[in-house]
């Protein structure tokens, strides 16, 4: 198991970590990468990483349906972040084929954040074919 850090500088952002990813899985042939987040209020997903405009209209949209304020029972004033982690996830498994990450043409991996900004980590467990 391998932990990463991470610093986030905002309170709702979406950091690209693929290359932190395929540095950890260098001289693996094949098998699957999993990366997981143990925050309640951050997430990971795989999504489009060329134009940085995608994760900019997911983080707008989450925060248009799940609002910072509202009727939450929640009373530490981050609801919105726990709901909005549990929707993105805290998970996500990727093949390893012939040494790289098997993502599509457009495809990159991002640490979301929903309550910074803070230190943070995520975990990447490789298992080998």
């Amino acid at each position: 198991m391998i932990r990463k850090s991470i610093r986030t500088s905002t309170r709702k952002e979406a950091i690209e970590i693929t290359s932190m990813v395929e540095e950890e899985i260098k001289g693996i042939k094949n098998g699957i990468a999993i990366i997981y987040v143990p925050h309640t209020t951050a997430g990971v997903i795989i999504n489009e990483a060329f134009d940085p405009a995608v994760a900019e209209d997911i983080l707008n949209e989450l925060s248009r349906l799940i609002p910072y304020s509202d009727k939450y029972k929640h009373l530490e004033g981050n609801a919105d972040a726990h709901i909005q982690a549990t929707l993105t996830g805290s998970s996500v498994m990727i093949p390893i084929e012939s040494g790289r990450l098997l993502l599509g043409r457009w495809q990159g991996v991002f640490f979301m954040e929903f309550d910074g900004p803070r230190n943070r980590e995520f975990y990447i467990k490789v298992i080998k074919e």
